[in-house]
């Protein structure tokens, strides 16, 4: 009887020891995926499915955007801004932090760190920049130092754009112009896109 009792013991405390083993190594694996996992796809996680709460977004000068994710690209996100129609491209370099509940926060964290590359994961902020200045559209573009130009991208190279000024909501023609400006990618923190398009 004590041997029954005595086998039955070693049993369940080997039972117990790799059960305690098995979450040892769920837990590093979760670890180790989760250190794959780039922002972007996080980002990426929160365009493909509707939030219950749009992320606030805290920007390099110290504004804040609450809108949700329309697109993600290499280097860049879409966001749906409030008020009138447009869209809004905020460099990822220009992001300081995101706020959102905690349950969309472990959503984004789930994402597929091995997931397929997609035409949009390549396309580069001045890849957007160039569609936006083919269009013709007029753009509010913020600053790091809290400056705000506004007027139509003439032409956007690989770290820069070329910006025509004139007023808000005003079309470009040579009349309208007050100046022109080479803006940085690196000085940019979000470019307004003041008529309604999509970014992907």
């Amino acid at each position: 009887m004590r041997w029954d009792r005595f086998f039955e013991d070693l049993e369940d405390q080997l039972a117990s020891e790799w059960e305690a083993e098995r979450a040892a190594l769920d837990t590093e694996a979760e670890r180790l995926r989760l250190a794959r996992v780039a922002m972007r796809e996080r980002l990426r996680a929160l365009a493909e499915r509707e939030p219950s709460v749009a992320p606030s977004f805290e920007l390099a000068d110290g504004t804040v955007e609450v809108a949700p994710v329309t697109g993600v690209g290499a280097d860049w996100v879409g966001l749906a801004p409030a008020g009138p129609p447009g869209a809004m491209i905020v460099p990822l370099a220009a992001i300081v932090a995101i706020g959102m509940p905690h349950a969309e926060l472990l959503r984004s964290a789930r994402a597929d760190g091995g997931a397929a590359s997609t035409l949009g994961d390549r396309m580069t902020l001045g890849f957007v920049l160039r569609d936006v200045s083919r269009r013709r559209l007029p753009v509010t573009v913020s600053l790091r130092g809290g400056r705000v130009l506004t007027g139509t991208i003439d032409r956007a190279g690989a770290d820069h754009l070329d910006l025509a000024l004139h007023d808000p909501g005003a079309a470009r023609r040579a009349d309208a112009v007050s100046g022109h400006r080479m803006v940085p990618f690196d000085a940019i923190v979000r470019v307004r896109v003041d008529a309604p398009v999509a970014l992907l």
